[in-house]
């Protein structure tokens, strides 16, 4: 059976928050200043459940292993800009092309709740990422669109919708 990409459920935030520090960690990045100490990454499911504007969403396997997620929320809604947030893999995701229908799902459920762009923030050592978000259209701009939430990162990114 092939991973299926749903909208998050309480059951899937352990998982998801071991799979972003576990990431992180891998990069140095398990720093102030990264998603590592967002004061929401334990409960995930409860921060994304309550925004009117935003979603996340995860991938499981057949089983029903978590393999990863990703999500969006308001950045700038008087200019349409939604922010990717939070969007890692396990590394038993890694090579599938998990990510693009990961970013596909994203976009489309950005763009139907009405936003125009997506914006991202991430960091130089998060090669991958790097070029997934290149490969999949971002383009990447010169700094942050607004004040820095997680000021470890150096690389920002936006994609016309």
């Amino acid at each position: 059976m092939h991973p299926t990409i749903r909208l998050i459920e309480p059951n899937d935030d352990p998982f998801l928050a071991a799979i972003i520090r576990q990431n992180l960690a891998d990069h140095q990045l398990d720093l102030p200043g990264t998603a590592y100490f967002d004061p929401e990454l334990a409960h995930l499911s409860a921060f994304y459940n309550t925004q009117p504007h935003g979603n996340y969403f995860t991938i499981v396997n057949g089983t029903g292993t978590v393999l990863g997620g990703g999500g969006y929320a308001p950045y700038d809604e008087s200019k349409k800009i939604a922010e990717l947030q939070k969007f890692y893999l396990s590394p038993l995701a890694k090579g599938l092309g998990l990510s693009y229908r990961l970013l596909q799902k994203i976009e489309s459920s950005a763009k139907e709740t009405g936003y125009q762009q997506l914006y991202l923030e991430t960091h130089h050592a998060l090669s991958v990422a790097l070029h997934v978000y290149k490969k999949a259209g971002y383009q990447e701009i010169d700094g942050p669109l607004q004040t820095v939430q997680h000021t470890t990162m150096d690389r920002f990114f936006v994609k016309r919708l």
